[in-house]
């Protein structure tokens, strides 16, 4: 019998530095933050946010994204694990528009490519996490 699933629930993805990484992801995408240990956190709501491990949760409005800080090995995709992630847009005006803000923000990026299906933006976070922009034509 097969596991019925219908869609992903949640990534993190570990990084090096959280305070950039979280700089990187908020000025990017600006993802609502779900889930955090607030700074002035007693120990009981410490306790009970745990599984945060130090790091954060955005909402993307139906699956998760969190970003655990971890040792300072960086990112290769040719290692077993993560190769890259996509996220959905709604059309290539989308695409040009996302290469024109990650240009406002300083953030290197590969053009705009049409793979057949699909219309793809390539880029990296500060861990060189690969990420893509997608749109179906």
């Amino acid at each position: 019998m097969a596991i019925n699933s219908t869609s992903i629930a949640h990534v993190r993805l570990t990084v090096t530095d959280i305070d950039k990484s979280r700089r990187f992801y908020e000025s990017v995408f600006g993802w609502p933050v779900a889930f955090e240990i607030p700074d002035n956190a007693d120990q009981a709501t410490r306790s009970e946010l745990w599984w945060l491990f130090g790091g954060v949760v955005y909402d993307l409005g139906g699956a998760l994204i969190g970003l655990r800080p971890v040792g300072d090995d960086g990112f290769d995709e040719n290692r077993v694990g993560l190769d890259h992630i996509a996220f959905q847009v709604a059309g290539k005006a989308d695409l040009d528009a996302a290469a024109a803000h990650l240009d406002d923000l300083g953030v290197a990026h590969e053009p705009v490519k049409d793979i057949g299906p699909l219309y793809i933006l390539e880029f990296r976070d500060p861990d060189n996490i690969a990420l893509e922009l997608s749109a179906s034509k």
